[in-house]
């Protein structure tokens, strides 16, 4: 269930946007327990000047492929759990579309079950009145 926000520049092809969202959803359902068709992920794609990011914070160098994973997940997971599932996302997208581990920054953040509202304004797992 979790929703992640990819960010990225402009330019790059849809087949590569695709490949994107297949290794993460792959990485997050072998890794991070999330389940089959649990998809909800946003690409933000912003022009130069609009992504700003150091080249070489804690890594890099970074190029103009970086891609910035923004995961908000609603329970939580341990550290071994994080880091299989950051070494698994890297490895699939170096698998395809072919980006460098360098340019992979991933950030988790974790929510609790009534921040989530996934349909008719009601929070995930409370029961209403009539169901």
């Amino acid at each position: 269930m979790p929703f992640t926000r990819i960010t990225l520049h402009k330019g790059k092809s849809p087949d590569y946007l695709r490949a994107i969202s297949e290794s993460l959803d792959r990485a997050l359902t072998e890794t991070f327990d999330v389940p089959a068709n649990d998809r909800f992920q946003a690409f933000n794609q912003l022009d130069h000047g609009e992504f700003v990011f150091d080249r070489h914070y804690l890594g890099g160098p970074r190029s103009d492929d970086f891609i910035l994973f923004e995961i908000v997940g609603g329970k939580p997971r341990s550290t071994a759990t994080k880091q299989a599932f950051y070494r698994r996302l890297v490895e699939l997208l170096a698998q395809s579309p072919g980006v460098r581990p360098e340019d992979v920054m991933i950030i988790v953040s974790l929510t609790t079950r009534e921040d989530w509202s996934f349909s008719n304004g009601v929070a995930w797992g409370v029961q209403t009145n009539g169901g």
